[in-house]
């Protein structure tokens, strides 16, 4: 474990945060204060942080430092965190000493100094921080470990930018630093003032030890996904992935998109470009209600509505073609939320503008696809790569007794590139290049099953679950879900494998004469 000792000057509220936090399992082993009347003592001691003052009183400056280094050598100490220790620090103390950190509330080297935060105000820049930087006999120079960037705004004061960058950047720098440390992320080459911070994990491209992102408030939405919630939207504008954010409202006097239309309409957005057919999506609850492909839009957009009319409406609608004058007839034949496309004819745009309601987004020129997807949580952020799988039938595995159709087999590989966007526990039936029915975010996967085949059954115009083919987004953990398959009349299965009961749930399809096969990769989506 990793041995830390404070040395603070004041309140120590960074040195309090790392106690709390043990970041990389960093201990906060004492707190060291020049001032017997620093908060900080009683605050550590309410943590059961042991403290020691060391006054200066009548010794010269470089036998005080001999009396903090015999305090330090009782603690077997790794690093020494500075915290408002505002004493300046001799190469005789320092060359002694363990390494020790200092962090200065600016982006040095910009703004040195005790009135770091005045400074910043006076030259009227948009952006500071905080540094976290190895201290040496040069106040404020030491090699940079990392920093950390916040915005100044029009109405900051020095108070309030100090709060900001304390909470907002010292708050997130100083554990990170030391946790860097405390795993071994850091290494330090060279000698006194030639030496370089070198932090291991940021040779890695996709997933760096750290993440900069400049987002813009794109608009204050009229709420969130209820009344009572605020909300905005943010856009990145280094971004160059096809998305709704940036997208233009082609009917301005509609009124503006909602925090769920977003949501929806991204999610759409991400379906259709899974296709270079002409494709077309209905969206709901960020679930698709219906898609397909075809040789022409329109024919694919008949299709995907014909899946769930009921469930569609209000609805999104997604098209990966321009949208033409026979598609948009029948997009405003049912209520519709929204309607993204990558352009539309003028016979096209004055057909939906019939429609006061529904909002017309032009995304553009279809180009690439974010390639990573984020979901932020409290207190922290989840990232991963797009699940970019795409599936042939050479990927497939048969398993069963009877072997798929050519037909089967395409069709298997389109169901699994839609239900990919389907919530878990997800069930999705197919025929040809279209859904026939949709079982969506169920925590039993034979309710899913069940519910996939009720709304093909129940809520399907002119097809039905019978002669489908069923995709499931994880393994068959029994056969109960084959079972109920075939009573609906599905006749081919494709999923994952990989259950402890993978045979049986093989042999009950070899029973009831399904045909199976095994993408040996699952395709679950959770948000």
């Amino acid at each position: 474990m990793t041995r830390i000792a404070g040395l603070a000057g004041n309140r120590g509220r960074n040195l309090l945060r790392i106690a709390e936090r043990e970041p990389g399992g960093a201990e906060l082993a004492v707190v060291l204060t020049d001032d017997p009347d620093a908060p900080v003592l009683d605050s550590a001691a309410e943590r059961g942080v042991p403290t020691e003052v060391v006054e200066q009183g009548d010794d010269s400056r470089e036998a005080h430092e001999r009396r903090l280094l015999d305090a330090l050598d009782g603690y077997d100490v790794d690093l020494v965190c500075l915290d408002g220790y505002m004493r300046v620090l001799t190469d005789e103390y320092l060359d002694d000493a363990p390494l020790t950190f200092n962090v200065h509330p600016s982006l040095l080297p910009a703004f040195p100094g005790a009135d770091a935060h005045e400074q910043v105000l006076d030259s009227g820049v948009s952006v500071t921080g905080c540094t976290v930087h190895i201290a040496t006999e040069e106040v404020d120079e030491g090699p940079i470990v990392t920093q950390e960037a916040v915005p100044v705004y029009a109405n900051d004061d020095a108070e309030s930018l100090k709060t900001r960058v304390l909470q907002r950047a010292e708050f997130v720098a100083y554990p990170r630093a030391v946790r860097w440390f405390a795993e071994g992320a850091i290494e330090i080459k060279g000698e006194g003032d030639d030496r370089q911070v070198r932090v291991e994990r940021d040779a890695t491209d996709d997933f760096p030890s750290r993440r900069m992102a400049t987002e813009e408030r794109g608009a204050q939405l009229r709420y969130g996904e209820n009344p009572h919630q605020a909300a905005a939207v943010y856009s990145d504008p280094t971004s160059e992935a096809t998305s709704v954010v940036d997208a233009d409202q082609l009917n301005p006097d509609a009124k503006a998109l909602s925090y769920n239309n977003y949501n929806d309409a991204d999610g759409a957005l991400g379906l259709i470009e899974e296709f270079d057919e002409p494709a077309a999506a209905v969206i709901k609850h960020t679930n698709p209600a219906g898609c397909a492909t075809a040789d022409d839009l329109a024919t694919a957009y008949e299709h995907a509505l014909a899946t769930d009319p009921m469930s569609a409406f209000g609805g999104i609608v997604a098209l990966n073609r321009e949208c033409d004058a026979a598609t948009a007839e029948q997009v405003i034949d049912s209520y519709k939320e929204v309607v993204v496309a990558p352009g539309y004819t003028d016979d096209a745009l004055s057909t939906l503008r019939e429609k006061e309601s529904l909002r017309v987004l032009d995304v553009g020129e279809f180009g690439a696809q974010a390639r990573f997807r984020e979901k932020p949580l409290a207190g922290g952020r989840l990232v991963q790569e797009r699940d970019a799988q795409v599936i042939t039938p050479d990927d497939l595995e048969v398993v069963t007794e009877r072997e798929p159709t050519d037909e089967q087999l395409e069709t298997m590989c389109f169901a699994w590139q839609v239900i990919k966007h389907v919530k878990s526990n997800a069930i999705l039936l197919a025929d040809g290049t279209e859904t026939v029915g949709v079982g969506m975010g169920q925590v039993s996967r034979v309710d899913a099953v069940r519910l996939a085949a009720m709304k093909a059954d129940e809520h399907a115009e002119g097809k039905g679950p019978e002669g489908s083919v069923l995709a499931s987004d994880a393994f068959f953990p029994f056969p109960d879900g084959i079972e109920a398959a075939a009573e609906a009349g599905v006749e081919a299965v494709v999923q994952p494998g990989g259950s402890m009961r993978d045979d049986e749930v093989v042999a009950a399809a070899d029973d009831l004469g399904l045909a199976m096969a095994h993408t040996g990769q699952r395709a679950f989506r959770h948000d």
